[in-house]
């Protein structure tokens, strides 16, 4: 009996032992399977985080050269930061063709699709974005807005304080008013032809004018309010005697250049182009800006916003550098000879 009991006591003892020695076995499976699936999770939010795709749109206001620019290096930039079109980002891009109501209603559509980004080229797509965009958490990055704060489209460039910021190109005026002087030193008269809603082309007249005295010129303005205009304005400034004119980024004018090249040149008055692309369509010279570095420059901006940066805090980045700029052909036809001080300038053909 006494060894009966004793070989039932070592049963039990083998069955507990096994016992235990499952449910540890168990035990470790289970966490190993844990912390297979925490690492799998980990994984998988990283890869989620690494693919994130943005959606940005672009709404440039007219179809002109430098503004075309301007959009080759918004992409330049952005690509450059790390964000490729096909990959980690889609671009809608939209032209207005310089029609303020367009562009107006792009931007409200961006909007409307909740995309992360606007990007506005040139000021009244820049006032088309912010408007539609305003008291949404959409950021707005200009590119090509002469006065953003005349705009109203920041409180100062330094503190932008909304929920828009870019790049300004502030022309050259004085180098430009230079260049005319040395072009023509016999000339009394510059002709200005400019759209009266575009702040940017106020600003430059009040500038041009405030300068004209040091450099012994006097101002005729034009001011018109569409591309209808063009021909006339143009005409008018034929009729006032100007010895010359200057065009500025007015986007209803040089959206329209021609038209004010033939009326001018019918007339033998040489126009000054306020950057290259218009020197290469018509104008004589140019004291210039690379608006493809500016576009580049934007989509730094706009880069550094997707990746999480205030726009309210942001300062808008001036563009100042310019670089002199003429055509030998354009010259020839109205008999000015290259001045020495421009020796070194680049010749477009």
């Amino acid at each position: 009996m006494k060894k009966m009991k004793k070989l039932m006591a070592l049963l039990l003892t083998l069955v507990l032992t096994l016992s235990i020695s499952a449910c540890s076995d168990n035990t470790d499976k289970d966490a190993d399977t844990s912390a297979d699936t925490d690492t799998d999770e980990t994984a998988s939010a990283d890869d989620t985080a690494e693919t994130q795709t943005y959606t940005v749109g672009i709404i440039q206001y007219a179809p002109h050269a430098s503004l075309d620019n301007c959009y080759d290096g918004i992409v330049q930039g952005l690509a450059e930061a790390g964000y490729v079109e096909g990959e980690n980002l889609n671009i809608d891009f939209q032209n207005a063709q310089g029609d303020t109501e367009t562009s107006d209603l792009m931007a409200k559509n961006m909007v409307a699709s909740g995309y992360d980004m606007i990007i506005a080229i040139a000021t009244p797509s820049a006032m088309s974005a912010y408007s539609a965009a305003m008291g949404t958490d959409i950021p707005v990055v200009f590119s090509a807005v002469s006065d953003p704060v005349s705009a109203g489209i920041v409180e100062s460039l330094e503190k932008p304080g909304g929920g828009a910021t870019g790049t300004s190109d502030a022309l050259n005026l004085d180098g430009q008013m230079a260049m005319i002087r040395e072009f023509l030193p016999d000339a009394d008269t510059i002709g200005i032809l400019y759209t009266t809603s575009e702040p940017n082309s106020v600003a430059h007249l009040a500038e041009f004018e405030a300068l004209a005295e040091d450099y012994g010129f006097t101002i005729e303005s034009v001011g018109i309010t569409d591309a209808s205009e063009v021909q006339s304005g143009a005409a008018a400034l034929v009729a006032k005697g100007v010895d010359c004119i200057n065009n500025f980024t007015d986007n209803n004018v040089v959206n329209n250049l021609s038209t004010l090249l033939n009326e001018a040149t019918e007339a033998g008055i040489p126009v000054f182009g306020s950057e290259e692309e218009q020197v290469v369509n018509g104008c004589v010279a140019s004291e210039t800006l690379d608006y493809v570095a500016l576009g580049a420059e934007t989509g730094q901006i706009a880069a550094d916003i997707l990746e999480g940066a205030d726009v309210s805090t942001i300062p808008v980045s001036i563009i100042k550098d310019s670089t002199p700029v003429y055509s030998s052909t354009n010259l020839e036809k109205f008999g000015i000879p290259l001045p020495d001080a421009y020796s070194h300038a680049t010749d477009v053909g």
